[in-house]
């Protein structure tokens, strides 16, 4: 069956699909897109705490997709399996499963979605197009994006809820206060102690 989802992609292909493709293809190049708008989001206080969540999603992404799940997976792609289909861009070195680039993209949009619906709705499009991309491209199995996204909406969730949770319990401006305050009676009390 993936196999046969890969076939009829390749048989519509045409210059201009090709070239779209592969332009869509490289927003997922090494996460450099997604990484840039993190970063940029970094700058502004009122997306600080977005870009944050989005930059460490994808470092999990990173240690558990493309460094554990793809070795210990080790499933092959289907370009080195069928090498008979041209490809459009370099073959990759390392194993399919999951799809680092939609792993990224999804960590990334899912992010951005939990914060900003509209921007996430765009940033969602532009996620499931990279993932499109890859099978177009016969470089991934259907079930390498899926995994991918599947994986990358995971750990964009977990990321938002326990960081909203950190956030509450040790960055919270009353928590602070209250903790200032506890420390303060207490340095109170010691000093009486001593008196």
């Amino acid at each position: 069956m993936d196999f046969g989802i890969l076939y009829a992609l390749n048989s519509i292909h045409n210059v201009v699909l090709d070239k779209i493709m592969i332009g869509i293809t490289y927003l997922g190049e090494k996460g450099i897109f997604w990484i840039s708008i993190g970063v940029i989001l970094l700058f502004f206080k009122k997306t600080r705490k977005c870009g944050l969540f989005m930059l460490i999603s994808m470092m999990i992404g990173l240690i558990l997709g493309n460094g554990l799940l793809k070795n210990l997976v080790a499933r092959q792609r289907p370009c080195w399996i069928d090498d008979s289909i041209h490809l459009l861009i370099a073959n990759p070195k390392d194993f399919s499963f999951p799809s680092g680039h939609t792993l990224a993209s999804f960590e990334a949009a899912i992010t951005i979605l939990l914060f900003n619906k509209k921007w996430g709705v765009v940033a969602l499009i532009t996620a499931i197009l990279i993932g499109i991309s890859r099978l177009y491209l016969f470089v991934h199995f259907p079930t390498d994006v899926l995994g991918g996204a599947v994986l990358g909406t995971i750990i964009a969730v977990l990321v938002y809820n326990i960081g909203n949770k950190i956030e509450k319990k040790y960055f919270n401006k009353k928590n602070i206060e209250n903790n200032n305050k506890e420390n303060k009676e207490e340095k109170d009390e010691k000093n009486e102690e001593y008196i």
